[in-house]
């Protein structure tokens, strides 16, 4: 089976009051890079989404072997972000989608939903899950999929389309699946709890 993951990272940071998220560091690292080698550890085709107005991003990764994906229409949402990554996946039997800021999904988590997703014969779409059932990232759609990704508009990425076809939850344990941060006050939190 052909695997590939998208991380998304083209969003603007809108929230962080001129700071840049992907660029917070996170064990000793950006978390752009974190999450890009995490995602590498597990699967050796990893696909970026990025903005143009962000050089730092593309940066902090130039000497990895990831592909990168400009998304010139990032303004539009995360929907233009899957789109983009889609595109450059169409020969993948399945690609993981996961955003950039969820600094508590690691290899264990994305390793967890691949054997997931594997063990339901690659056919039906996976999503992380907290350990009380609800659902966030990472999502791992089979290829059949595609198109309708391809198709996705707005800010809501693919949530109309994966309630609409269904899903197989995977518990990553404690709240990992959702944790995103997004603002300053985010962070200084998830910090405050980590240390």
């Amino acid at each position: 089976m052909r695997q590939a993951v998208l991380i998304l990272a083209a969003g603007a940071s809108s929230r962080m009051q001129g700071r840049d998220k992907l660029m917070e560091i996170v064990d000793d690292r950006p978390l752009l890079r974190l999450m890009v080698l995490r995602a590498l550890s597990v699967c050796e085709n990893v696909i970026v989404t990025l903005p143009e107005d962000k050089p730092e991003r593309v940066k902090t990764l130039s000497d990895l072997d990831v592909s990168t994906v400009s998304v010139p229409d990032a303004h539009e949402g995360i929907s233009a972000s899957i789109r983009a990554g889609v595109k450059a996946a169409m020969d993948c039997d399945a690609l993981m989608i996961l955003p950039a800021d969820l600094p508590e999904l690691r290899e264990e988590e994305l390793a967890k939903s691949w054997e997931c997703f594997i063990n339901h014969a690659g056919e039906s779409i996976v999503r992380g899950a907290t350990s009380d059932g609800s659902v966030g990232h990472p999502v791992i759609f089979p290829q059949k999929h595609f198109d309708q990704l391809k198709r996705l508009k707005g800010d809501t990425g693919a949530n109309s389309l994966i309630r609409t076809i269904g899903y197989i939850p995977c518990p990553l344990g404690e709240d990992r699946a959702l944790i995103d941060l997004d603002t300053p006050k985010d962070w200084s939190s998830w910090r405050s709890r980590k240390s």
